[in-house]
Order: structure tokens, then C-alpha cells, then sequence
């Protein structure tokens, strides 16, 4: 039996990404499992109930006050003779009561549909202005507007229509900055919903058309509410970002083989899809618009699937598809991987997250991101104490080949075991020191040679020397005359040539 077939691996039934009350639709783990219809419903519900429960326990608390206030003063006007020593507990009471009643008001005034908006004076002394008055919008921002105005042109009156209920919207939501995440998500849900139904009425039913121009609708509004509303200082998404990045850090040695993945990166196009995988989830932060944010994560997908297709030479499968996306996820480490999910799980149009290939890959990253948050040994079919030193630092799979296998038996897995970045930096290792080898050798060479010439050369001055002295030179002078002076040697020389004169 193979490796891969003893080995657990990760897998999740297709039936868990669904809306928990069986709608059909896909769920979300921050809907507690349910699609954003049954959520919202739910969360309705929830909220309707407190504000009812709130509203007996005010009332009751007010009931109780009066009727303890009535039977003091009935006490009071039955024992006039004790008047001078009840009277300042009497006052104590009465001022214990006016304080209790006052807190009780607060308290229906805040559970009152009219609290939630502010007073017209309020409205009238703080004029709120719109967002594209109040501060200068920036180049993309004025171009999505550019852009959201040509395309309701070709709507006539309907979009202009359209137009002036998105902008009285801006302008109410700016008035909004203290409400809670959950409470801007549900006045944008609310908006995209009552639109929705504006529209389809208009369209006569064409869901085509009402999503063309709703899409268009979230792209100018998440554009201009985006830095209002995306990690907003009333939630905790930034600590869940920065929890989620040191855990992936700290799962940094985590092996493709160790998560079952099917993919064989040292396949050039494997490699190339993984890289553009990574890319694309990491590019997702950069844009500001929910359907955007999705695009990403459904490019990255899909890159996904095309590195398996190309390792197995067949489609891929879903049960292949969720264990590829977590290794994605812990190779590129997002960046805000948290908020991002969130803003899209409160901002987008939820007819997207709900059915689609958007929604499908949007609820697999949720469930890869908790699947790392919970990863501990059993689930990469290790023992406790292995995945304790990997996690601490104090090993690492690359050199634990001297324990001989993992803990699931495979014999000699830590030795080829690692990641492809770690492979590749422990090759050039390898020719390095190679090299240094190499050089090594050269040098010896060099100082064996450079030896031997010093030696050569100081024996070839030894002989020199010694047939110098063998055989002296002798160098004798001799004197150098003109051409006609008296030597032994002018004899030897023809007689000089005499004029011979010719009578005429």
C-alpha cells in the first residue's frame, strides 16, 4: 500500500460547505455555518428577541419602583406619629426611586426605533456633507464614480434614479461612523436587498440584468465607504490578522507530502501555477471592492486546479482541491487575511456568496484558514513530540532523518522530505561547498607548482655555477690599429695600386 493511501490527509465532506439549516446554499464559518439569507434571518430574529426581553425587564423593573414607592408613601401617611423619624429615610427612597425611574427611561430610549437616528436638530447643526464634498477623493475613486455614472446613462431614468438613492445612501452611512461592523453590514445588506427588489420589479424578473447593475452598485459604494468600513477599530480583525500571520510563521516548515498535496512543483507549469496562485491571493488585500477580493480568491483557485489537472493528468477533485489551497495559503501568508474575509463576508452582494463558483472558493478558504488555526499533530500524522520541536525550532523535517521515519512508519521520508524553496537552497549549498572543494584543490595545486619552480630554478643556478667553476672564461685583450700602420699582418697585402701615365 502507498504512502499517500496509509496517510489520513484532509478531508472535508461537501456536504459540511453548506448552509447548516439545508437551504442549499453555501455557508460561512462566520455565519456560524449559515448562508447570508438564514444568517441575517437568524440574526433578525435574535435581535428582535433581545429587544422584546429588554423591553419586559424595563417594564418590569418600572412596575417594581412604582409599587415600592407606592407603599412607602402608604406607610408613611398611615404612621404620622413616626413622620419626624422616617423623614429622611422617606427622602433617601424618593431619591433612590427618581434615579431608578430616570435609568429606566434611558435604557427604553435606547431600545426605541428613533434612537438609533439622530434628532433633526442634531441633523440641522451638524450638516453632514457628502462624502466627495467633505474630503478630495482619490484618482480611483473618482474614476469608479466616472465610470458608475456612464453606465446608468445607458439606463435612462431608471439610473438616475439609481444614482440619487446610492448617493443619499453615502450620505446617510457618513452620519453612521459609530455603529458596530455587524450594524453598517446590515444597513449595506438592507440597501443591496430593497434595491434588489427595486430592480427586479423594473427588469420584470431578469436576474442577468439585476446583477449587472448591482455589481456595478457595490463597486461604487464599497469604493467611497471602503476606508470607513474595512477593518474598523470597533472589531478585532486586526488582532485575528496578526494571530493568524504568526501562526502561519510558525508553520513554516509544514511540508507539501505531510498535507497529501497533489502537486509535483519540480513540473515547470505546476511550479508557474503555484506561483500565480500565490500571487493572486496575495494581491487580493490591494483591492477595495468585495466582488474584487473574490476574483482573487477564484483566480487562485483556479490555478489550483490547473497544477493538479497537470500532476495527476486528470480533473482534479474537491478532495484534492481543499489540502492544495491550505498549502497555498501557508506559502504566501496573506497579508489581513482576516479582515479581508471579513469585509467580504459583510459587504458583498450575498446572492455571490451564496451560490457560484465565487461562493464555493470563498467558503474553501474560510475552512482552510480554520482548518490552520486548529492544526495540530494527528491532523499532519504526526507524533505530539515532533510536532512540538518542529513548531519550537528545535528541528526541522529537512534533518530529522537520523529518527529514521515519521511517525506514521514511512521509512527514509524525512530524508527527501522539504520544502521546494528549502530543496533548492540545499542544492546550492551542496555546490558550494562543492566549489570550495574544488578551489581547494586548486590551491594545493597552485602552491605545488610554485614550489617545484623555486626548486627548478635553484637548481639550474647550482649547475651554472659549477661549470663556471669547472671551466673558467678567459677573456684575452687585444689592440685594435688603424688600416695603415706598420704590423706583421700589412704584409699579407697587395702592393698599393700606382697612376700609370699615357703619352699622347
Amino acid at each position: 500500500m502507498s504512502q499517500r493511501t496509509e496517510r489520513r490527509g484532509i478531508h472535508v465532506d461537501q456536504s459540511d460547505l453548506l448552509c447548516k439549516k439545508g437551504c442549499g446554499y453555501y455557508g460561512n464559518a462566520a455565519w456560524q455555518g449559515l448562508c447570508s439569507k438564514c444568517w441575517r434571518e437568524e440574526y433578525q430574529r435574535v435581535r428582535q428577541k433581545q429587544i422584546q426581553d429588554d423591553w419586559a425587564l424595563a417594564e418590569k423593573l418600572q412596575r417594581e419602583e412604582e409599587e415600592a414607592y407606592a407603599s412607602s408613601h402608604a406607610v408613611h401617611s398611615q404612621s404620622p406619629a413616626g413622620h419626624a423619624s422616617l423623614a429622611p429615610f422617606s427622602k433617601f427612597e424618593e431619591k433612590k426611586t427618581n434615579e431608578k425611574t430616570r435609568k429606566v427611561t434611558t435604557v427604553k430610549k435606547f431600545f426605541s426605533p428613533s434612537s438609533r437616528t439622530a434628532s433633526k436638530k442634531e441633523t440641522q447643526d451638524g450638516k453632514t456633507p457628502s462624502p466627495s464634498i467633505s474630503r478630495h477623493a482619490s484618482f480611483d475613486t473618482d474614476q469608479v464614480s466616472k465610470d458608475f455614472v456612464e453606465f446608468l446613462k445607458n439606463l435612462h431614468k431608471p439610473g438616475r434614479e439609481i444614482h440619487k438613492q446610492c448617493r443619499a445612501f453615502l450620505v446617510n452611512m457618513s452620519s453612521k461612523k459609530d455603529l458596530s461592523a455587524d450594524e453598517l453590514s446590515e444597513c449595506v445588506q438592507d440597501f443591496y436587498q430593497s434595491l434588489a427588489d427595486r430592480l427586479m420589479s423594473h427588469f420584470k424578473g431578469s436576474s442577468e440584468s439585476v446583477e449587472q447593475v448591482m455589481d456595478q452598485v457595490e463597486k461604487y459604494i464599497m469604493t467611497r465607504l471602503y476606508k470607513s468600513v474595512f477593518c474598523p477599530e470597533t472589531t478585532d480583525d486586526e488582532k485575528k490578522d496578526l494571530s493568524t500571520q504568526n501562526r502561519i510563521r510558525a508553520l513554516h516548515w509544514v511540508t507539501i507530502q505531510m498535507l497529501c498535496v497533489s502537486m509535483d512543483e519540480e513540473i515547470p507549469e505546476v511550479s508557474e501555477n503555484v506561483v500565480k496562485a500565490i500571487t493572486d491571493i496575495i494581491e487580493m488585500d490591494s483591492k477595495r471592492v468585495p466582488r474584487d477580493k473574490l476574483a482573487c480568491i477564484t483566480r487562485c483557485s483556479k490555478h489550483i486546479f490547473s497544477a493538479i489537472r497537470i500532476t495527476k493528468n486528470e480533473p482534479a477533485s474537491a478532495d484534492d482541491f481543499l489540502p492544495a489551497l491550505i498549502y497555498i495559503v501557508l506559502k504566501a501568508n496573506p497579508p489581513r487575511l482576516q479582515s479581508n474575509i471579513q469585509y467580504i463576508t459583510r459587504f458583498c452582494n450575498p446572492s455571490r456568496l451564496m451560490t457560484g463558483e465565487d461562493g464555493y472558493y470563498f467558503t474553501n478558504l474560510c475552512c482552510a484558514v480554520a482548518f490552520i488555526e486548529k492544526l495540530d499533530a494527528q491532523s499532519l500524522n504526526l507524533s505530539p513530540e515532533e510536532f512540538e520541536r518542529y513548531m519550537s525550532g528545535q528541528a526541522s523535517p529537512r534533518f530529522s532523518s537520523s529518527e529514521g521515519e515519521w511517525a506514521d512508519g514511512a521509512q527514509g521520508v524525512g530524508v527527501t522530505v522539504t520544502n521546494p524553496v528549502l530543496a533548492q537552497l540545499n542544492h546550492n549549498l551542496e555546490l558550494l561547498s562543492g566549489l570550495c572543494r574544488q578551489q581547494e584543490a586548486v590551491m594545493e595545486a597552485a602552491q605545488s607548482l610554485q614550489a617545484d619552480l623555486l626548486s627548478w630554478s635553484e637548481g639550474v643556478q647550482r649547475e651554472v655555477h659549477g661549470i663556471l667553476e669547472k671551466y673558467p672564461l678567459e677573456i684575452k685583450s687585444s689592440k685594435v690599429s688603424a688600416i695603415d700602420a706598420n704590423n706583421v699582418d700589412n704584409e699579407n697585402l697587395p702592393s698599393p695600386i700606382k697612376p700609370q701615365v699615357f703619352a699622347g
